[in-house]
């Protein structure tokens, strides 16, 4: 009969429970249930990577376990920065030969022919290059093997063109019967009154002399450049620090 009263879309009516005696040790049974419940219920808001499968680890576990998984990755990713440091470094080995070997060139300067302009031990940069590009020009500091001794390099500077014709007066230098403005020289360092009769200066040859007039060995002396022995012009010094820049 107590069934029949309940319809359906009817709620049940009620049931009044009688109060039962508090047990103590229900309660901390109770107790203990929602404990485990809340530990299990705060799980899923753990980091991931603070999680566990299977059984907990032993202290310490976790530390060797990351750095065991980490170990080689990061082997793998120094072989590729030192293979990646190789790679560079034997590029910039081949372009630095490549450079020395047909475009910059460092020379030591020996001797006082050059001064004011150029020191005995400076070093310095030719360019090898530039003269494939342009043609060779009066006021160049060239580098050229020395006509009567090819073993041999020398540094002067243009004087004369081909076609042109050079000669000295009192220690002036004349083109084609012009004197030649120098401000290259110093008056200390060029106190001779020599002479030299009009040398003409046939083609593909150069006629060279050293900034030190009292104390050069140019073509006064041994003549002509063959424009084949001019490899390279004077560009730059960068030894010593106090004197470092382009040559002029």
């Amino acid at each position: 009969m107590g069934e029949e009263r309940y319809r359906i879309g009817e709620p049940p009516e009620t049931l009044s429970v009688p109060p039962q005696s508090e047990d103590p040790c229900a309660r901390a049974g109770d107790e203990a249930s929602l404990s485990a419940i809340g530990v299990e219920g705060e799980t899923h808001r753990w980091p991931e990577s603070v999680l566990w499968r299977g059984s907990a680890p032993e202290d310490g576990s976790r530390t060797r376990a990351a750095s065991e998984a980490r170990a080689p990755r990061d082997w793998a990713a120094l072989g590729r920065e030192i293979r990646a440091f190789l790679r560079d470094l034997a590029l910039t080995v081949l372009i630095a030969i490549v450079i020395v070997a047909f475009v910059v060139q460092p020379v030591r300067v020996e001797g006082t022919s050059m001064l004011p302009r150029l020191h005995d031990g400076e070093r310095i940069f030719v360019n090898k290059f530039i003269y494939k590009f342009e043609p060779i020009r009066r006021g160049d500091i060239v580098v050229f093997w020395y006509p009567n001794d090819p073993s041999k390099s020398f540094i002067k500077r243009v004087i004369g063109l081909p076609g042109e014709t050079v000669s000295i007066r009192r220690g002036v230098v004349y083109i084609n019967g012009e004197p030649l403005l120098e401000p290259y020289l110093d008056p200390n360092l060029h106190t001779r009154e020599e002479n030299m009769p009009p040398m003409y200066v046939r083609a593909h040859y150069y006629f060279v002399m050293g900034d030190n007039r009292d104390s050069s060995n140019d073509s006064r002396q041994w003549g002509l450049v063959p424009e084949k022995y001019i490899y390279g012009k004077a560009v730059f010094r960068y030894w010593p620090l106090s004197n470092i820049g382009r040559l002029r």
